[in-house]
């Protein structure tokens, strides 16, 4: 949906909107944009975010403890791929839970993933020294499969309850993955050495097991699909509508590359000697908590001035902070790069949800098309560290920040050039 950004906002918006087919129009009409229910719904959606997001962005303090414990025969590049996988089957296995969501089985899909998740803890608490394999299955399939199912759902029961603050709702959502990102790593650094890593590893499983049980009770469908409605796991006409092809290639680039920094930039610190062993292992928490303000405030302005309009800069600013890492020569530089990094990375998950919405005008689809974009993306993020990790071992630092900095660069012109086809090529619109 694109807006005038000379007109008002909110008749703007009103203007925009009668040239909505009435049936579009009617179904926004019925959202509540607010009350209890709606709120709650916001808080259930936190601790989904919270038990995937926050566990994939919890990965690096795993990585670094791997390297140098329970899997120190393997290599870098082969650690990698365990949060590779990890985030590649969240994001992957949208491409079935989006349609199943839009069909009605949200319920199903929120338990089944939850008792994955707690599941895939348990078992990866049990898991013996340098047994890869064991690893693999517990933490980069069963725990990831799980969150993927349980991914869309989060995202999708928002767009039942918000219209005109729902990139605001998403982000208050989404900085639950930045808060477990948070949480987790600390929690993990201060009891693997006290308790061992299984004892670690069932209690992170309890944690996750209060939050998901909680999620449970509270989400719930405000509006349940047409029975007898035919659904398919791709929308087809998606392919015809250029701004969400190009969306969707964008962020597949771009995701190739985000989650570098993230799941190296300890090892950084310590390998560099730029910080000792407290604060290094303290970054990657730093650097999510910089990501929760990074998922709200974004989100909050894109709702006055349209998600891509608020997206475009942010991913172009994150793809020229990874090039800064070539700069930063002490702890001080770290801590204060963390921060800005955290921040306007957060945007890449909190404000794609409201990119997918504003160019897609059925809301009876929404699901099934983020589980198409998310799909996409979950390639990039399957590749992208194993690659960094394989030019580490070839290079050094500096090579992997150069690579992982044009790809995010990459991606975010081409969410410039989807914001543009969705505009007509017109600079002053909300969109």
């Amino acid at each position: 949906m694109t807006v005038n950004l000379s007109d008002s906002g909110s008749g703007a918006a009103q203007s925009e909107r009668k040239h909505e087919p009435q049936d579009i129009r009617q179904k926004r009409a019925s959202v509540p944009n607010g009350g209890l229910l709606a709120w709650l719904q916001v808080a259930g959606s936190f601790m989904l975010y919270f038990n995937t997001w926050g566990i994939i962005n919890s990965f690096g303090a795993y990585q670094t403890y791997y390297m140098s414990g329970l899997l120190d025969r393997s290599s870098a590049s082969s650690i990698s791929w365990l949060g590779s996988v990890q985030s590649f089957l969240v994001m992957f296995i949208s491409v079935v839970a989006g349609p199943l969501f839009d069909a009605g089985y949200f319920r199903a899909l929120i338990t089944v993933g939850s008792s994955l998740v707690v599941l895939g803890y348990m078992l990866l608490s049990l898991c013996a020294e340098n047994k890869y394999w064991q690893v693999m299955l517990a933490q980069g399939v069963c725990i990831s499969i799980g969150s993927g199912i349980i991914f869309v759902p989060s995202v999708a029961v928002l767009t039942q309850y918000f219209d005109t603050r729902l990139s605001f709702a998403v982000g208050i959502a989404a900085s639950g993955s930045s808060v477990g990102g948070v949480v987790y790593p600390i929690m993990f650094r201060n009891l693997v050495y006290r308790l061992g890593f299984g004892w670690t590893t069932r209690i992170t499983g309890f944690v996750a097991l209060a939050g998901l049980m909680f999620a449970n009770v509270a989400l719930r469908l405000r509006r349940h699909p047409m029975k007898g409605k035919r659904r398919v796991f791709i929308d087809r006409s998606a392919f015809h509508d250029g701004p969400f092809t190009v969306t969707c290639l964008s962020v597949f680039v771009a995701f190739t590359g985000l989650y570098t920094p993230f799941y190296y930039i300890q090892s950084f610190a310590l390998n560099g000697g730029l910080a000792g062993g407290d604060l290094a292992l303290n970054l990657l928490a730093i650097l999510n908590a910089g990501s929760v303000f990074g998922r709200i405030l974004p989100n909050f302005l894109a709702d006055k001035f349209g998600p891509f309009n608020i997206m475009t800069p942010c991913a172009a600013l994150t793809g020229v902070l990874i090039f800064c890492l070539l700069g930063v020569h002490d702890a001080a530089g770290l801590v204060i790069y963390c921060v800005f990094f955290g921040f306007f990375s957060g945007t890449f998950v909190s404000l794609l949800p409201s990119l997918l919405v504003s160019i897609s005008p059925d809301r009876d689809l929404i699901a099934t098309r983020m589980g198409m974009s998310f799909t996409t993306s979950a390639v990039g993020l399957l590749i992208g560290s194993p690659i960094a990790g394989a030019i580490l071992g070839e290079g050094s630092y500096k090579h992997v920040w150069l690579y992982s900095g044009v790809l995010v660069l990459t991606g975010a012109m081409g969410i410039l050039l989807a914001r543009m086809l969705s505009t007509n090529w017109r600079w002053k619109v909300r969109v």
